[in-house]
């Protein structure tokens, strides 16, 4: 085997066996092109796009997350043995060879697995437009993985970068939301959404939709290309010290030998023990810098840009009305923004809840040992939760009260904070068997299946049977009645909202519990 082929070799077996690479690559094409693509098309006619073509470009993004996040960890997971090898003797040539091949092997990849969900789910109308379109996909996102890899090696950050890109340009692109607006054309994958959809563009463009797809998709192969020959070179003194964001890389990692414990001497030491718990707990969270810098992103994305997209018109919202059930009018334009804020506290709060358990299992077993009641251990991690949820709710507030007025103040927040501490202990519970990087993609995945998608006023004015079990439910007919009227008079959904507060609170309890007991070696993906 010749040297370029046995260092691809290798490489790709380390891609396979990166577990955070497994999931998204079983999960993303499930998601969003076997079980959201109906709901996503639904999206796309109230948001002006091409409600027939979206199923078929939802296997495009489904590649381009999947190859994203391959090439983020193929280029961020080996800089340190890319070096090593080319100590030993091997030239750039061939490390830059060996990286390229198996980058268009993570592209192939994750074009044929988008490409066997959409044929799985109703068949390919246009195989040839689905094939090449999703492996353009695939190669831009490669070149875009590959570029915040050098920019953000900690996979922390990294992966949240991927994931606000690929938000970014999947749903506020043309397929979602119609080829008129302007700005939408610098996004990466503009043109070639456009022509897997056969959307006309809208707006002056010099040559076919094609021609700039495969543009940009050469330009994005130039520059993967180019990015690998850097692999292995001592990194520039500015990106050795790191960007403001990779602060977090060190206090998003497991806590160091006694750092949650030293914080107990002094005045914390004289408090009960569950105050000095929390206290400590929530120093610890306070931390996780990453975590400030979402408060600020998440509303912006999910609450600002929802309300720019969304053209005005007229739809049916079922709400109670002092005890009726009524059929209110309303503009999507001023509700889209509103219920949409309720995803992003979910995902804030579920993100928190996972940090959290995460970065206090040693020093919450440490606690215990040195004496400390395990019940305050619980209380603390859960109060603290509860915190995080409270101030995700409230960032994400302020932020909506800049584009939206719900009717009732009041019963719009309790409905929030409901959702919100739901979340944050079911990433308590979710964490621990998924590992940090997994938690990320689960943290905005779940809560926008289960909120942005099935129980979206938007989409439906009633979610389905199947909808109505999911923890989002009671907290969503909340929002939305407060939304349009006064009261509050749902009372069967609130009791379904407290019911699933009230199982993920006692995952949560049992998951610190079990961390506190034993030396349980939770899996983490991260690395």
């Amino acid at each position: 085997m010749s040297a370029v082929g046995l260092v691809a070799r290798r490489f790709a077996a380390d891609y396979a066996r990166n577990g955070v690479n497994v999931l998204v690559l079983v999960l993303v094409p499930a998601t969003f092109v076997v079980v959201a693509a109906g709901s996503l098309g639904d999206a796309a006619s109230r948001l002006g796009g091409n409600a027939a073509a979206v199923a078929t470009v939802t296997a495009g993004w489904a590649a381009g997350f999947v190859s994203a996040v391959g090439m983020y960890f193929l280029v961020a997971g080996n800089r340190a043995p890319d070096r090593r090898l080319l100590i030993s003797g091997l030239p750039r040539r061939t490390l830059v060879m060996a990286r390229s091949v198996t980058g268009l092997l993570v592209a192939a990849v994750a074009a044929a697995a988008a490409v066997a969900a959409l044929a799985l789910r109703s068949g390919i109308d246009n195989p040839g437009r689905a094939v090449l379109g999703a492996i353009m996909f695939a190669l831009v996102y490669a070149a875009i993985g590959a570029l915040i890899a050098v920019l953000l090696p900690d996979p922390v950050n990294g992966v949240i970068a991927v994931l606000f890109v690929w938000i970014i340009d999947v749903f506020f692109g043309p397929a979602l939301t119609g080829s008129a607006r302007s700005g939408t054309r610098f996004l990466p994958t503009h043109y070639l959404s456009l022509w897997m959809t056969g959307q006309s563009p809208g707006h002056e463009v010099l040559g076919t939709e094609l021609a700039w797809a495969v543009g940009w998709t050469a330009v994005a192969i130039a520059a993967a290309v180019w990015l690998l020959s850097l692999s292995g070179r001592r990194p520039r003194r500015w990106l050795r010290h790191g960007p403001a964001i990779q602060t977090a890389a060190s206090t998003v990692a497991p806590p160091a030998e006694g750092r949650t414990g030293t914080a107990l001497p002094g005045r914390v030491r004289t408090m009960p023990p569950t105050a000095a718990a929390l206290t400590a707990a929530v120093r610890d969270w306070a931390r996780v810098r990453v975590l400030w810098l979402l408060l600020v992103l998440v509303p912006a994305v999910f609450v600002l840009l929802s309300d720019a997209i969304t053209p005005p018109g007229r739809m049916p919202v079922t709400a109670v009305d002092e005890g009726r059930t009524v059929t209110v009018i309303v503009d999507p334009a001023d509700l889209h923004a509103g219920t949409m804020a309720v995803s992003g506290i979910a995902a804030l709060a579920m993100l928190s809840g996972a940090f959290i358990v995460l970065d206090s299992r040693r020093a919450d077993r440490r606690l215990t040992q040195a004496g400390l009641p395990r019940r305050s251990v619980i209380a603390a991690r859960m109060s603290t939760a509860v915190l995080a949820a409270a101030i995700a709710t409230a960032a994400s507030l302020l932020v909506t009260a800049l584009v939206f007025t719900p009717a009732n103040w009041w019963a719009y927040g309790l409905a929030s904070l409901l959702v919100a501490v739901t979340y944050a202990f079911a990433g308590m519970v979710v964490a621990p068997l998924v590992g940090r990087v997994a938690a990320i993609l689960l943290a905005f995945l779940i809560p926008f299946v289960d909120l942005g998608l099935s129980q979206s006023p938007m989409l439906r004015a009633e979610p389905e049977a199947w909808a109505q079990t999911l923890p989002g439910y009671g907290g969503m007919r909340m929002l939305i009645d407060a939304s349009v009227t006064s009261g509050l008079d749902q009372w069967a959904p609130l009791a379904s909202s407290l019911a699933w507060l009230g199982i993920a609170a006692v995952g949560a309890a049992v998951v610190v519990a079990v961390a506190t007991s034993r030396s349980t070696r939770m899996t983490d993906l991260s690395s």
